[in-house]
């Protein structure tokens, strides 16, 4: 069992907003396991916000590059140590070009070029992640970053042919689901794509949840429970934030049929600055 101090209490709290006294038992009750006290308030319905591991750890940018075809993309976080680097141009066309770099080399060795920023900013600069996507058969990469650069997101959508690929519907389309991905942070495309072990972890919270009902009742309130976790999590399932009353499903749908063939969702990358990996 590991020490309960003040700051994983308060640190639970941050996760959960529940209470510092419940914080306290919980993390008592998992021996002091973090992942294990946010479960054990969430069966109580004491949490009041799943909110997501870990806190900003560094200030910085996220961008991205896309070919100039839409057939592949980069996507980069940068970090600095403070906003006021974050937001300067000069580091933020730096970020850029390392995104460049990426997009022409997979393999590039940034090393030199990061070390030669610090020397100039006066301040230590961390490369933290990078993701790239590029369709393997006809499709098209397209790329959102939020005011602030704080959040990106890079999307690869999968066409029948290099036409659907270029279609204007097919852009539009990509540009508003990876908006739609920045607002919403899915876990993944569809449940068939959400991990088991969550799965598994929110079948629990909803057993633990539904304990005591009429025992009739309890594999339905649980079904209930996945699906309203499914809704808000698969992005296919979502709500399309710009028209709440289709879903991102419905949404290919109907681009499909004006570019006149089918279109689908192959993957996407969203980062956020400071997140917890």
């Amino acid at each position: 069992m590991s020490e309960i101090t003040k700051d994983k209490i308060v640190e639970l709290r941050e996760k959960t907003s529940a209470g510092l006294v419940d914080c306290k038992r919980a993390l008592t009750e998992s021996g002091g396991d973090m992942d294990e006290a946010v479960s054990i308030l969430r069966k109580k319905g004491v949490a009041t916000a799943a909110k997501k591991a870990g806190r900003a750890a560094a200030e910085g940018v996220i961008t991205c590059k896309l070919s100039e075809n839409g057939r592949s993309g980069v996507i980069v976080e940068v970090n600095c140590e403070t906003d006021f680097v974050a937001k300067n141009d000069e580091f933020q066309a730096f970020a850029l070009e390392l995104a460049g770099d990426l997009l022409d080399n997979p393999d590039a060795d940034l090393e030199e070029k990061r070390t030669e920023q610090v020397a100039r900013i006066g301040e230590n600069i961390r490369i933290s992640r990078s993701a790239r996507l590029s369709p393997a058969a006809s499709g098209r990469v397209e790329s959102y970053i939020h005011t602030g650069a704080k959040v990106g997101v890079l999307l690869e959508l999968s066409t029948e042919t290099e036409a659907g690929a270029d279609h204007q519907e097919t852009i539009s389309l990509g540009k508003d689901i990876c908006m739609h991905i920045a607002a919403t942070a899915p876990v993944c495309v569809s449940r068939a794509n959400v991990p088991e072990e969550l799965v598994a972890k929110e079948r629990e919270v909803a057993t633990a949840q539904a304990e005591g009902k009429p025992p009739q009742a309890i594999e339905k309130i649980i079904t209930g429970k996945l699906d309203k976790y499914f809704a808000t999590s698969c992005l296919e399932e979502q709500s399309f934030v710009k028209n709440p009353d289709i879903s991102i499903k419905d949404l290919l749908a109907e681009k499909a049929k004006l570019v006149g063939e089918s279109l689908s969702i192959v993957k996407f990358v969203r980062l956020q600055i400071g997140e917890d990996n």
